[in-house]
């Protein structure tokens, strides 16, 4: 990519060397709590067995109590689905997680099920990013940037009065009358 040459031999070689430190820190306990998590997928393209293919690399970032974050786990699926995100909960209980105070995940269909079958306290919330994706479903292209920027008072409140009080605002707006759904 950079003017340098690398040899297969050369890749095969380093990932040779850091297979045991990968497969440590895959495995490596955790905290027993988290007072957030954040549990997402990027679609990337991987090659995967000589051919260009789109999988799906979820992440899990916790939130330590003293604020500092961590990435938990990795993991690389063709897919996204609650069946698979209940083996990565059932994981990270394995590496000791106990409880998840809040975990903020998409929309997924069956996900909070997944959160909640391994941790039954966990408050699951949907992702701000998404919601607003999910409201903006309603609109034509053309409408998305003005019809965001009206609603961005009632994601971007202090508290939920302040939500309230913007939400209803945005209702009886010209966006809130156009776009009621």
């Amino acid at each position: 990519l950079y003017g340098v040459d690398v040899s297969p031999d050369l890749i095969s070689a380093v990932t040779d060397a850091v297979l045991d430190e990968i497969t440590a820190w895959q495995s490596r306990p955790l905290e027993p709590v988290y007072p957030l998590v954040f549990f997402d997928a990027l679609r990337v393209k991987i090659r995967d067995e000589g051919t260009v293919r789109n999988k799906a690399v979820h992440v899990a970032l916790g939130v330590r109590g003293d604020g500092t974050k961590e990435i938990l786990g990795l993991w690389i699926e063709t897919n996204e689905g609650a069946k698979f995100w209940l083996r990565v909960m059932n994981e990270l209980k394995n590496r000791g997680v106990e409880d998840i105070l809040i975990a903020v995940a998409d929309g997924l269909k069956g996900f909070p099920d997944a959160i909640n079958a391994v941790f039954p306290q966990t408050t699951v919330q949907t992702c701000i990013v998404h919601l607003l994706r999910n409201s903006l479903d309603f609109t034509s292209w053309k409408d998305r940037k003005d019809l965001a920027h009206a609603m961005k008072l009632i994601y971007s409140a202090v508290d939920d009065t302040a939500a309230e009080a913007a939400l209803t605002a945005f209702e009886a707006s010209f966006w809130g009358q156009k776009f009621p759904a």
